[in-house]
């Protein structure tokens, strides 16, 4: 037997590998459809991936377009018997799940193994989650589902219309070079924190601290400061957990400028030197907050929208005026002009100075201290802009705590950073 195996061709063996592979994955898709008692389960779907991986192995192209004509046939067979059964149901989704399997299969045999097991896993999950993805949907508001739709837009449609690879912006003197795509990627990437974070506070919300002002630091910190500030003024006890949300909107600023930097410099050496002093931000906030407030206390926090094209526009726009400014800056007056420009920036949008500073550094305009050092200036002056704003509350003692205590934090990172540096 094992001679025989040796003689088998390799491209055999290979094929032979991708057919178990594809019945083994169109068993798994019809595990949930046999659960939940459909008329087409386990056999059925492991049959149909079987039949799309010998017919892509075959090579034979009108063969395969037959074989999915078939199905699709088969499919609606399926679905008009169930509207005429007693249910009275028609199940286009295993008539969709069956197709999908066959292209499973297909993606399988012609050597697509990571992306037919991701279409298998996913599929999977759609079927598995009906009723909480039926409930979710039900539960969106008109507001919501605009808010998901401009934000697919600028996603999924926009990103792919950028040029790819650098292109040079400004006159030559003081040329400035960008990435459009990372750019562009890097805007997506805050807008979709926001709204991952608004559905988490809309969710949770209410039920402590913690979540409230964390979560809530990471969709808006200044929505946190805000609603602290109101409530301070409502129910004047609460000023110890209204300065521990302060603060943990601080440790969510620098957990997602931290996020921004180790994420978008894989390929040009990831700005390791920014954990240490970051992480001491983040830490230190969490530190102050646990020992400082009771988390079992509940406030609500009014997020009006997940998303904003708007905003989405208006930050995309800002943060490249701050990379062009920065660059600009850093060339005519060396990298105490970047510095400046970057620390300024930050009261406005830490996460812009921060991006800004990620770009020059891939572009090699800066070497990885000083673009951390730029992201530590932008960091601490958005800690700054929080201090700031609770010293607009007639509650003195929310105010000085919360100076008081983001002093501490600027000093301790100031402190680690110069130990590590020096």
């Amino acid at each position: 037997m094992s001679v025989l195996l040796q003689n088998i061709p390799a491209p055999v063996d290979i094929a032979v590998t991708r057919i178990v592979l594809a019945g083994a994955l169109g068993m798994f898709l019809g595990l949930e459809r046999e659960w939940s008692q459909k008329t087409a389960g386990i056999r059925t779907f492991a049959l149909i991936s079987l039949l799309g991986a010998v017919f892509t192995v075959l090579d034979q192209q009108a063969l395969l377009v037959v074989g999915g004509v078939l199905v699709i046939v088969q499919g609606t067979v399926l679905a008009v018997d169930g509207l005429l059964s007693e249910d009275g149901g028609l199940s286009m989704t295993t008539s969709v799940s069956m197709l999908v399997a066959y292209g499973i299969g297909a993606l399988v045999a012609a050597g697509y193994i990571i992306e037919g097991v991701t279409v298998a896993v996913v599929s999977s999950l759609l079927l598995v989650l009906k009723r909480e993805l039926h409930s979710f949907a039900w539960g969106l508001t008109h507001e919501e589902l605009q808010s998901a739709t401009e934000f697919a837009i600028l996603a999924f449609v926009v990103y792919p219309l950028l040029p790819a690879g650098s292109v040079s912006v400004g006159p030559e003197s003081v040329a400035v070079s960008l990435e459009p795509r990372v750019v562009w990627l890097m805007v997506v990437t805050v807008a979709g924190i926001g709204i991952a974070n608004y559905a988490i506070v809309q969710t949770y919300g209410g039920r402590g601290i913690a979540v409230t002002g964390f979560f809530g630091g990471l969709a808006s910190s200044t929505a946190v400061v805000g609603t602290m500030l109101d409530h301070v003024q409502q129910r004047p006890k609460a000023t110890s957990y209204a300065v521990a949300a302060v603060l943990l909107a601080d440790a969510a600023m620098a957990l997602r400028n931290l996020v921004i930097a180790l994420v978008f410099t894989f390929e040009t050496g990831i700005l390791v030197e920014a954990v240490v002093p970051l992480g001491a931000v983040i830490l230190g906030s969490v530190l102050v907050a646990a020992v400082t407030a009771d988390w079992r206390e509940t406030v609500e926090m009014d997020l009006t929208s997940p998303f904003s094209l708007r905003r989405a526009l208006t930050f995309g726009a800002l943060f490249l005026f701050i990379v062009l400014a920065g660059s600009v800056a850093q060339q005519l007056f060396g990298t105490a002009g970047f510095y400046v420009t970057a620390a300024i920036s930050g009261l406005v949008s830490s996460a812009g100075a921060t991006t800004s500073a990620v770009i020059l550094y891939r572009s090699g305009s800066l070497v990885a201290s000083q673009a951390v050092l730029a992201i530590l200036l932008a960091t601490g002056a958005s800690i700054i802009v929080k201090a700031g704003l609770t010293l607009a509350s007639p509650n003195r003692q929310f105010a000085y705590r919360v100076t008081v205590w983001s002093g501490v934090l600027l000093v301790g990172a100031t402190v680690v950073t110069l130990a590590i540096t020096l």
